[in-house]
């Protein structure tokens, strides 16, 4: 008989439980059924605000495809447990079924805390925790044009954002003098107000709000007990959170005095047969409000079940995080609680940064740290205080920049013990990165697989990596990082041997720096570096073999064979005259027509021998090539902006034709995509994108190296209230500067938080010309601007060009396709269609 596993909860903690179970060793003595009120399984509570950026549900879910049915997990979505029979061990749900349970798991979590205010049930009043909350906002906004965040926390400002992003005028009303109180001092806290307010969010701290009334200009109103009110449209309650212990108490289980299920150190409550885990769990008086102690709860129930020692001694609230794009980090007593404990603090106002440590009263270990505005330093202290690690001389070298480097050597892999926990979210110490070298782990991605460090929130990836490299190289193995076995480069390094050399194809290079013939990995580096250097055509005889199918046919391959058509629109915007050249172009060649995600029209299914006669339409027409195809500039999205739209500030229509046909033919190590928004209403999305703008009234705010794909980043901030003259300045060093030292195949985002520093060197290179290579940057970029050529132009113009785009080399004839038509177009016939005679040739369709 297997042991019957029942969680009730399939939040984030709840799913990780699940997750640690299937991988035990006991997981096939056990039957495992979960129980989750929401109609969805698990997803990411923790970046709930991308939500507003673009992400779905299914983006943010936390469960691969498939995982409960291949397992053998009996997952019951939408179904609430109301009681607990601990005599007979049993549950019931809310749809009447009674399941029997060896061993119970609560994992409830928390419900949002709405401070007992009169009129906080009006229309418009709303609460901050599921995707259904949020589905709500997003419609009161609609209608709505304020919105104001209860509480000043660290859910409350994530609120505030997502308000922010919904383009709602955005207020954050805080009860304590200070906000995020807990984590932060008073001088942390003051900058980190002056940051929000410039972001322009308006901040009220003290502020009790005594009821919440029909407003005159908007929804509603909230009075304060100073006598002062605030109309708003939306009041999104966010002070906190509150255990969802309810089955708890009707099961008669201990509770603490003011909420939780209380637990011992092996997370048992009063029933030894009932567990409790995360937000829902009382431990030694506390209520853990973040994932990584949840998890480590889970952990030390699974080790139970499965027999094996597992206790959870509480958890360190040490949190780094990025707050409406500023950098805040809490280290444990931020506040200096101990009286004979001594603080240093350092203060850098014209770069907005905060730091301060707080130190024993013999100077020797590291009590807590505050940092806002550069939290660079936050993996390093954490480290210093979770390990004990004594300080050096002088403790405030660790927050001051660097005098001689001294404070360096505190901060090697070498220093750390082996029980240091590199990653709070899976609980993995720097012995077990030591102990997965030893098993074979030579790569980061080898650990991921073996260990998960690294797989959640991704704060730890930089330690591990340092601690892996460390670890490979005592044990002889040499940390590789040539581009491939024809080269003992780096892609920067070559990059920089082509410019100094002046090395313009690739049998120079390889015989100058090389050996052997070179490979796809190689070749296409160089190809992308050529076309950086000196905007050489992809279609020249001697760079065909350097690139991909898609670069040497102008055009991206589809899966049957075909080709896609991609004109530049600048900007997206386009004359009725060359939307109906398209609609000929269509018809004519029997394409299919759409309009993709980044405002450009796709014609599909182009068969190579039409490719040149399809580009000199749409040349005649006024069209350039897209470069779709390309390593390049793909898109420069914008709204209608102050032209059309009543809250635009700014004509971000002309920006952003400006910025496609300023970098249009720039090559790269990777495709950049960049957007312009005419208001901080972002409906062009710039801050998903390597290059966004977003205009205010000061002037446009420069976003970076953000992008969407497999692992989407938010932009970081990096200049505001700029001119169209320094955004050309800011954005032209940034680009060339990220073509020099990326690495092939290097998103602008990968690449940022790669370089040491992250954001704020880049700054400190683009914004104030630290490296004295700025005029250097913005020339090469003239240079390649000034001898930029479209591609289809190029091919048409000359026939050793177009004679590549046959399908036979001895006859005119065209390769046969087949498709099936639907909803008025084409699409390619599948396998089956073909063999069932439900596919026709494209030249017999009508």
């Amino acid at each position: 008989m297997k042991q019957k596993i029942i969680i009730i909860g399939n939040g984030m903690v709840g799913h990780n439980f699940v997750e640690k179970l299937v991988d035990s060793e006991q997981f096939h003595q056990f039957e495992v059924t979960v129980f989750g009120e929401e109609p969805r399984a698990a997803y990411d509570r923790v970046y709930l605000s991308s939500y507003f950026s673009g992400k779905t549900a299914e983006d943010l879910s936390l469960v691969a495809p498939g995982f409960y049915e291949e397992n053998g997990v009996d997952l019951r979505l939408k179904d609430k447990v109301v009681a607990i029979d601990r005599r007979a061990k049993t549950v019931t749900s809310e749809s009447g079924e009674t399941l029997p349970y060896d061993k119970l798991v609560l994992a409830t979590g928390s419900y949002p805390f709405v401070p007992p205010i009169k009129g906080n049930d009006r229309e418009g009043c709303l609460v901050y925790r599921t995707i259904e909350d949020l589905d709500a906002i997003q419609a009161a906004a609609e209608s709505g044009r304020v919105g104001v965040v209860v509480g000043g926390g660290l859910l409350g400002l994530e609120a505030a954002k997502a308000l922010k992003d919904l383009g709602l005028e955005t207020h954050v009303v805080e009860f304590a003098p200070r906000l995020m109180p807990v984590q932060l001092d008073d001088g942390g806290a003051a900058l980190l107000k002056r940051k929000i307010e410039h972001l322009g969010v308006s901040v009220h701290v003290s502020k009790a709000t005594t009821e919440i009334v029909a407003g005159e200009q908007h929804l509603n109103k909230m009075v304060f007990s100073d006598g002062e009110s605030l109309e708003t449209d939306i009041v999104l309650f966010s002070a906190g959170i509150r255990p969802r212990d309810e089955l708890g108490r009707l099961a008669d289980l201990e509770l603490g005095p003011r909420g939780g299920i209380q637990i011992n150190d092996y997370c048992m409550t009063s029933d030894p047969d009932i567990y409790a885990i995360g937000e829902c769990a009382l431990h030694e008086g506390m209520v853990y409000g973040l994932v990584a102690p949840g998890y480590a709860m889970a952990q030390a129930v699974v080790n139970q079940l499965n027999a094996q020692p597992g206790e959870f001694s509480g958890a360190d609230m040490s949190t780094k995080l990025k707050l409406m794009g500023v950098d805040v980090g809490s280290i444990g007593d931020p506040h200096g609680n101990d009286e004979s404990a001594l603080s240093y603090v350092y203060e850098n106002g014209p770069e907005e940064i905060y730091k301060k440590i707080v130190v024993s009263s013999d100077g020797q270990k590291l009590l807590g740290a505050v940092l806002v505005g550069d939290a660079e330093d936050y993996g390093n202290l954490l480290q210093l205080m979770l390990n004990d690690i004594d300080l050096p001389e002088h403790p405030d070298s660790l927050i001051l920049p660097n005098r001689d480097g001294a404070a360096e050597n505190l901060f090697g892999p070498d220093a750390l013990p082996e029980t240091a926990q590199l990653c709070s979210c899976y609980d993995v110490s720097k012995g077990d990165v030591v102990q997965a070298v030893d098993g074979g782990c030579c790569t980061m991605a080898d650990l991921k697989a073996t260990t998960q460090a690294g797989t959640g929130c991704g704060g730890c990836v930089q330690l591990v990596t340092n601690v892996l490299n460390s670890e490979l190289a005592k044990r002889g193995v040499e940390v590789n990082t040539d581009i491939c076995e024809h080269f003992s480069h780096t892609r920067q390094e070559l990059f920089h041997l082509c410019q100094v050399g002046e090395i313009k194809t690739f049998q120079d290079l390889i015989h100058k720096h090389g050996r052997g013939h070179g490979c796809e990995i190689c070749k296409q580096a160089a190809g992308s570096i050529f076309a950086s250097l000196w905007n050489s055509y992809a279609l020249e005889p001697d760079k065909i073999p350097l690139q991909d199918t898609n670069d040497n046919y102008l055009g991206n391959m589809q899966k049957d064979g075909t080709y896609s058509v991609i004109p530049r629109v600048p900007g997206g915007e386009i004359t009725p005259q060359k939307l109906m050249v398209l609609g000929q172009v269509a018809t004519q060649y029997k394409l299919y027509t759409k309009i993709n995600g980044g405002q450009r029209i796709v014609l599909f299914g182009a068969q190579m021998n039409d490719l040149p006669a399809i580009w000199k339409t749409l040349i005649e027409a006024g069209f350039e090539s897209g470069q779709a195809y390309a390593k390049a500039l793909r898109t420069v999205k914008s709204c209608v902006g102050s032209t059309w739209c009543r809250y635009g500030l700014d004509d971000s229509v002309t920006m952003a034709i400006d910025m496609e046909n300023r970098y249009k033919g720039l090559r790269s190590p990777h495709k950049i995509k960049m957007g312009v928004s005419g208001c901080t209403r972002e409906c062009a999305e710039a801050q998903a994108k390597d290059i966004g703008l977003i205009s205010t009234e000061e002037g446009w705010n420069l976003y970076v190296c953000g992008n969407g794909g497999m692992k989407p980043r938010h932009a970081d901030l990096f200049a505001t209230r700029l001119t169209q003259e320094e955004v050309f300045r800011y954005v032209d060093r940034l680009l060339m500067f990220y073509i020099r030292t990326a690495d092939r195949l290097q998103r602008t985002a990968t690449w940022m938080e790669n370089l040491e520093g992250g954001l704020t060197y880049l700054q400190k290179v683009v914004i104030d010309d630290s490296l004295g290579i700025g005029v250097e940057l913005e020339s090469q970029m003239a240079a390649l601007r000034d001898s930029y050529q479209c591609d289809w132009q190029r091919a048409i113009e000359d026939p050793a060009f177009t004679k590549r785009f046959r399908s036979f080399v001895n006859v005119e004839d065209k390769a046969p396709q087949y498709f099936v038509q639907e909803r008025g177009q084409i699409r390619p016939a599948t396998e089956q269609e073909t063999l069932d005679g439900i596919a026709v040739e494209i030249r017999d369709i009508a």
